[in-house]
């Protein structure tokens, strides 16, 4: 992971791939390790879901941008 400062991951900011693709809406961190993602998203199908940290590559305003597209995130998330 660059140098990410994990405080400037915002509160319901949109989670994309590296495609651009949606993937989802952060819910919260859970600890340093984890984002926690939204549950009413409509790609998470009424599920929480998380993703590591190490999967940010950057976070530009309101959105945070992965190093997966949004296919590896999905078939990866937990």
């Amino acid at each position: 992971m660059a140098n990410i400062n994990l405080q400037d991951i915002q509160h319901h900011a949109e989670v994309i791939g590296s495609d651009r693709q949606h993937v989802g809406t952060v819910d919260h961190l859970d600890g340093q390790d984890k984002i926690k993602l939204a549950k009413n998203d409509q790609a998470a199908q009424g599920q929480h879901h998380y993703i590591p940290t190490q999967w940010v590559q950057q976070i530009q305003g309101n959105q945070v941008v992965l190093n997966k597209t949004a296919e590896q995130v999905f078939q990866q998330w937990q």
